[in-house]
């Protein structure tokens, strides 16, 4: 997709490119398994990968990407895997923070951060801090996340300030939209899930409400840029009406 990289390099308008794509990081388990090693070793991978796809996503004019890397039920997996997922989750966030003012990247944390290491919450809060200075490309990485919590979090929070007096009035969409950790972000306009299951597992479930989606069986350390071209074209050619009907 050359041209697309052409276009967006020249600050053209790229048609039916999504503005925010959102991806399920599925697959590296068993990316690993298929080639006799530890699952750790897809995660280690599937880490470079988001890198590669990410830089990606900027160059061709997406505005915002999106990822689910842990989820509040992947707690549940073996302890070693977790602490590679962890460990790598730092390191990544490490790299970042030397690369953000560099390349005037905003990176945004989506999730319950308590759970997480004082190193990894230390972390979050410096990318916060950067990207407050800058514009352009955003990702935003979901650790301990999961849709529903997010739903209840921000419900817990409206709840308080309307106790409190902070807010009056009928509660609308927009107004709920603004305690979800995706305030201020537009929502997924193509949702990936590579890996072969045809489910969100309880993946931004109030912002994908009108996202495209779009299944593919190749594992996630294997979804390359042209993996990504392919969904983006199958996105295109979609009839997004948003429950409407175009040319009645």
């Amino acid at each position: 997709m050359a041209d697309r990289i052409n276009n967006a390099a020249g600050k053209q308008a790229v048609p039916a490119l999504p503005r925010h794509i959102a991806i399920i990081l599925d697959g590296n388990g068993r990316w690993a398994k298929r080639r006799g090693l530890p699952r750790t070793a897809g995660h280690m991978v599937g880490a470079e990968n988001f890198r590669k796809i990410a830089t990606y996503c900027k160059n061709i004019g997406v505005e915002y990407l999106t990822v689910y890397a842990f989820s509040t039920e992947n707690w549940k997996r073996p302890e070693e895997e977790v602490g590679t997922i962890m460990k790598l989750l730092a390191k990544y966030l490490d790299e970042a923070i030397r690369t953000m003012e560099k390349d005037h990247i905003r990176m945004k944390v989506f999730g319950e951060l308590n759970r997480l290491s004082p190193e990894l919450q230390a972390m979050v809060q410096r990318t916060d801090e950067i990207s407050q200075r800058y514009e352009g490309f955003q990702a935003n990485i979901c650790l301990n996340y999961g849709g529903r919590d997010e739903i209840i979090h921000a419900a817990r929070r409206y709840a308080q300030d309307y106790a409190q007096g902070k807010v009056d009035g009928e509660l609308t969409e927009e107004q709920f939209g603004n305690y979800l950790y995706s305030a201020g972000i537009p929502d997924p306009d193509l949702l990936i899930r590579p890996g072969g299951e045809y489910r969100i597992s309880n993946f931004l479930l109030w912002q994908c409400a009108y996202a495209e989606f779009y299944f593919t069986d190749v594992l996630w350390p294997d979804f390359s840029p042209a993996e990504l071209d392919k969904a983006i074209e199958a996105y295109s050619s979609r009839d997004r009406r948003y429950g409407g009907v175009k040319n009645p």
